[in-house]
């Protein structure tokens, strides 16, 4: 994989320095920023092609900090939380991140992370430059996946690159039970099914979007995407 310079935004000293190093033996370039202002600016000013950041931050909160650089520009972003709660988890994936690890991590599934996100937009682009002009209707529910925009009703449905892409994955088979190993195969591009709670997570925000009655759970195996008769 190529060099991509990520935004690092740590507060802590210890971790920091150890997430810089081990993201820069691995080939990144790692600009680095500590509280949530000092985000923002730096975001604006380098251009990331991947964000990680902490949630708890000085100035304002991480949360904060997602949601004003997706308003700038749509960038992967891996959160770090200190609590494994899914409400906090769940805040985060509406402001537009992408994936999340709880403290304390592995240094190698951090990176293992990152690799991943950065595979997602090299796939993601690939998809779109080869999907000009696919677009689908089931029902109301209508998607474009080279422009990468969804509508319900004729009313534009904004997601986050991640639920996009899972969005995608679910509707290549609709009516088709999906397992989460699959899923975090296709979407995340992981091997090992450790994540299958990352899976559960960012359907529960798809859902919330575009309808809980669109997806449904089978308990034990995964999902599927309702969408009725294809027009």
């Amino acid at each position: 994989m190529s060099e991509r310079r990520i935004l690092l935004v740590e507060d802590e000293p210890t971790i920091g320095a150890a997430v810089t190093d081990r993201l820069t033996a691995h080939g990144h370039e790692v600009v680095r920023a500590w509280d949530g202002p000092g985000a923002v600016a730096a975001f604006e000013e380098h251009d990331p092609d991947l964000v990680v950041l902490d949630v708890m931050l000085p100035g304002f909160d991480g949360h904060e900090v997602c949601r004003r650089i997706q308003a700038i520009r749509p960038v992967p972003v891996l959160m770090l939380t200190a609590r494994d709660d899914e409400a906090d988890v769940l805040v985060g994936l509406a402001v537009g991140a992408d994936d999340y690890l709880t403290k304390p991590f592995r240094m190698r599934e951090l990176v293992a992370r990152v690799a991943a996100l950065l595979r997602r937009v090299d796939r993601a682009a690939e998809l779109a430059a080869s999907a000009q002009g696919s677009v689908r209707e089931w029902g109301d529910l209508r998607l474009d996946v080279g422009a990468r925009r969804v509508w319900i009703d004729g009313d534009e449905i904004h997601l986050t690159p991640t639920e996009f892409d899972l969005l995608v994955c679910l509707a290549a088979a609709p009516g088709d039970v999906l397992s989460r190993e699959r899923l975090l195969a296709e979407v995340w591009g992981w091997a090992e099914a450790s994540g299958t709670r990352t899976v559960d997570s960012h359907v529960k925000g798809l859902r919330a979007k575009i309808g809980a009655d669109r997806i449904r759970t089978v308990h034990g195996v995964g999902y599927a995407l309702e969408v009725g008769a294809e027009r």
